[in-house]
């Protein structure tokens, strides 16, 4: 390890900074990732078929566009650097997207679905734009691997802290804003908020790109034999080649079938279940508090533990937490709170796992002489959003096969129905979602010897 390198200490004002944009990505995604299906099916009115054609097209086309945007990022070479302009440019685009998505149209049939298509689309690729830049940039703004651990951290607690004050204003603020004497958010609320969260979310993302200067990006990207630029195709090739980042990538989308797909259901569940809209507020600041609390306890985990042994710990305890809901769902609701609160705590996961892409990428730099912060960043967002793209799509399909139907009271069998789906789906797949975490080898010594190895211009060949 460099004597630079030795010497790098997180800052408070860098984390603080880096942290932001994630407010920002969150504000944008919230109302997306938790309220659209059923937006789409209570207030909109579209069918079944149609929102699960929607949603697969939308997001299999999101999930494409990441590695795309990687490849041009990483092609990038401005005075601000690589991925900073994005986060300038991109936020007022994505905010008109949003607020376009929760518009009702006032047309019928085809048309409505395509238009619905349209906005969805357009805020899947403004998005992309802001998200990809936003996670690469962890990866110049820092170099030793507990940094840029530590950057993620802050990024969890970004996510968490927005996420509870989100969590605790969303379901009335949609309601106090519909028209009055509402009982539930109605298309007037939806569009109203849109707006308010698209308006603040745009400062959050130009307060990391002021704050966050890419200090590395011409250390780490000194030219070599390997440094030519390489078109989408060849940056994907190569990227491929790097198995530790796809070990990664892998246990990342089944993880998010399993903690998204569940989320994006549970509204279902609150309300025609549990039988209350405003529980909703309840169970998603709950989850939300907790997993602040488990954020908080990431260095310390991954510390003991390595990142790998954290994110398994986290996932097994995360998966007895969805068996016990589903073997006890008429245990009332503290207790279903008290598990929502462990379940909650697990989701600090997501961060840990941004932690192992950063050390990826010094294992692909070491392997194949070339350095994709922009390529293995969308990699992961591509494996996220792949995974929503089938939650979103075969999520109203499960709800539609349980019985369920809109606005109505449901069956005994659909209110067990939608138990297996929120609770026993997930537990399986998260089961399977350990499997690819047995083949990732990067512990805190490898990334260390590797780091060393790059620093005196050493790389796998040389072995």
């Amino acid at each position: 390890m460099n004597t630079q390198e030795a010497r790098e200490k997180t800052s408070p004002k860098l984390a603080f900074g880096y942290s932001l944009g994630e407010v920002g990505c969150q504000m944008s995604w919230y109302m997306v990732n938790n309220y659209l299906t059923l937006f789409y099916t209570d207030i909109v009115g579209l069918t079944a078929s149609a929102i699960s054609l929607i949603m697969l097209i939308a997001r299999v086309w999101d999930a494409i566009n990441d590695p795309m945007m990687g490849s041009i990022a990483d092609r990038t070479n401005t005075k601000w650097g690589r991925f900073r302009p994005y986060l300038y440019f991109a936020p007022p685009v994505l905010a008109i997207f949003n607020i376009l998505t929760f518009t009702v149209w006032p047309i019928t049939g085809t048309a409505k679905a395509v238009a619905c298509l349209i906005c969805y689309i357009g805020t899947g690729m403004a998005y992309t734009a802001a998200s990809i830049a936003y996670q690469a940039l962890q990866n110049v703004i820092a170099i030793d691997s507990q940094v840029r651990m530590n950057l993620a951290t802050a990024r969890g607690i970004g996510s968490s802290v927005i996420g509870i004050i989100l969590s605790m204003v969303a379901a009335p603020t949609l309601l106090a804003l519909s028209k009055p004497g509402a009982e539930v958010a109605d298309a007037q609320g939806y569009f109203r908020f849109a707006i308010v969260l698209s308006i603040l979310m745009i400062p959050a993302f130009w307060a990391t790109a002021v704050i966050c200067k890419e200090k590395y990006t011409d250390q780490l990207h000194k030219p070599t034999e390997h440094s030519e630029k390489l078109g989408f195709v060849g940056a994907i090739r190569e990227i491929m080649k790097n198995d530790q980042l796809l070990m990664v990538v892998l246990a990342t989308v089944l993880g998010t079938i399993c903690v998204s797909g569940r989320m994006g259901l549970l509204t279902y569940y609150i309300i025609y279940v549990v039988g209350d809209f405003m529980h909703i507020a309840t169970f998603f600041t709950v989850m939300t508090v907790a997993q602040l609390i488990g954020t908080l306890f990431l260095p310390i985990g991954t510390k003991k533990l390595g990142k790998k042994g954290y994110l398994i710990f986290l996932q097994m305890l995360m998966n007895v937490g969805f068996l016990v809901m589903f073997l006890f769902p008429n245990a009332g609701i503290p207790f279903l709170l008290v598990v929502s609160f462990v379940c909650g705590l697990c989701n600090s996961a997501a961060s840990v796992c941004y932690g192992l892409v950063a050390d990826s990428i010094e294992y692909g730099d070491w392997k194949l002489g070339r350095r994709q912060e922009g390529v293995a960043a969308s990699m992961l967002s591509f494996g996220v959003k792949l995974a929503t793209a089938l939650c979103g799509s075969v999520g109203v399909l499960l709800l539609a096969a349980v019985g369920y139907v809109p606005n109505a009271d449901q069956t005994e069998a659909t209110r067990q129905g939608i138990n297996a789906v929120v609770n026993l789906l997930p537990f399986v797949i998260g089961v399977v979602s350990l499997i690819p975490m047995l083949f990732y080898k990067l512990d805190a010594k490898r990334v260390s010897e590797i780091r060393a190895d790059l620093d005196a211009g050493k790389h796998a060949w040389d072995q």
